[in-house]
């Protein structure tokens, strides 16, 4: 088993690379988790929540890091995983509690977090391969993973705090040189790094040893740290410019490209997918507002002939693209007081999709109120396009796509 470990043995594969690599790849995995939690209460909010509308390019900002946080750890885990292989032949397997948890912790860390990361990935393609709804077995394992890194990092408190900084203690530096000239250090390398393995040789010093540069062959820790760097950099830049426009020259990878689709905005969801087509472009429609029992009906010309206010606001998806735009059209809040509303009153938005999970949106009075929310009945100086949400669409800062509801029909206060 030990001669495994030696062949196995690398110079990146010791417990101050583990750490540099854990403590990004953590980094990652808790800029994912909170970002997720605000766009899922976004979309799924607690009675009591109220959302900042301001910059209304927020989510834009915040569902785009996700994204791009989640992409960065498919290599700093990959990296993760090829310094930590050896372990696997560790004998014997289970040494105790401590080290059950920690096996088991990692072992189930590891495979949650390549499924929470894949069909994360597959999300942004629209790409849904697996029977289980994506949305909340995503926001389940989000919670299991911080659970499993809390149970994880807790176990290697140890290890993380005495090589989270660059050097090493004075004690390991001269440890390390005596037990790799005489074995004979034993006892010493017992007080200081803990029980021996079979042999005589504590096995934690060992793999400090495997892991120097004293070990011919393989990749340098500069090289290594390089690859890791250019793999992620890479993987990044070649997606986010769906999101971010600095890079949007080289969104080789992403989903959506911007100003790519009807009007210059990129389309999620299709008139034909939503089978809307004949209801939207019916002459007879109309929008309808429900305020407190009373009902009013307007028509598009009804609402061309009332005050029109233009805005720029971003569309920002789920997925982590995003596309800036030019929307003109009414004031929600200027409907909200044609009906006589009251101030703090929340809305509930109604497409004439009949199916879907967001046919139907609720919007706090925070977006209700504020003067940037439009229903929209023009996008960049164009007749909204039907698969943009013709006859009208709500637009409002800071809120995901999926609740910019197209193809209204009706608007009820609740």
């Amino acid at each position: 088993m030990y001669e495994s470990q030696r062949a196995l043995a690398s110079p990146v594969r010791n417990p101050r690379m583990a750490t540099v690599i854990g403590r990004l790849l953590g980094a990652a995995f808790l800029i994912c988790f909170g970002t997720g939690l605000y766009s899922h209460f976004l979309q799924e909010p607690l009675d009591w929540m109220r959302f900042a509308t301001r910059p209304e390019f927020l989510y834009q900002v915040t569902q785009g890091t996700h994204i791009v946080a989640g992409i960065a750890c498919f290599p700093l885990l990959l990296a993760k995983l090829y310094i930590v292989f050896p372990e696997l032949f560790a004998y014997p397997p289970v040494r105790g509690l401590v080290h059950f948890l920690e096996r088991a912790s990692i072992a189930l860390f590891v495979g949650a977090s390549l499924v929470q990361i894949t069909i994360g990935l597959l999300n942004t393609y629209q790409w849904y391969p697996w029977p289980f709804p994506f949305r909340q077995v995503h926001f389940a394992l989000g919670w299991v993973l911080i659970g499993l890194l809390v149970i994880h990092i807790g176990v290697k408190l140890p290890v993380i705090t005495r090589y989270w900084s660059k050097s090493t203690s004075a004690d390991d530096d001269h440890l390390v040189d005596a037990v790799s000239n005489d074995r004979s250090a034993n006892a010493e390398a017992v007080r200081l790094w803990g029980p021996s393995r079979p042999g005589g040789v504590t096995g934690r010093v060992l793999d400090y040893i495997d892991a120097t540069p004293r070990v011919a062959g393989g990749v340098s820790r500069r090289g290594f740290l390089t690859t890791v760097g250019v793999a992620t950099t890479a993987v990044v830049a070649l997606t986010a410019g769906q999101t971010f426009t600095p890079l949007n020259a080289v969104n080789l990878f992403g989903p959506r490209k911007k100003g790519v689709g009807q009007q210059g905005v990129p389309v999620n969801r299709t008139s034909e997918q939503a089978l809307v087509a004949d209801a939207a472009m019916a002459a007879g429609w109309t929008l309808t507002l429900a305020v407190a029992g009373t009902e009013r009906s307007f028509t598009r010309s009804e609402l061309l002939a009332l005050p029109q206010t233009e805005v720029r606001l971003p569309i920002a998806c789920v997925e982590g693209w995003s596309q800036m735009a030019s929307w003109r059209g009414v004031r929600l809040r200027d409907l909200a007081d044609l009906m006589d509303a009251a101030p703090d009153s929340s809305f509930r938005l109604i497409s004439l999709e009949e199916r879907g999970s967001f046919s139907k949106t609720q919007m706090g009075r925070e977006y209700v109120r504020d003067p940037l929310t439009l229903v929209a009945l023009e996008l960049n100086g164009e007749t909204l396009d039907l698969e943009h949400g013709y006859p009208a669409r709500m637009i409002a800062p800071g809120r995901p796509g999926v609740l910019q509801t197209k193809w209204l029909s009706r608007i009820e206060a609740i």
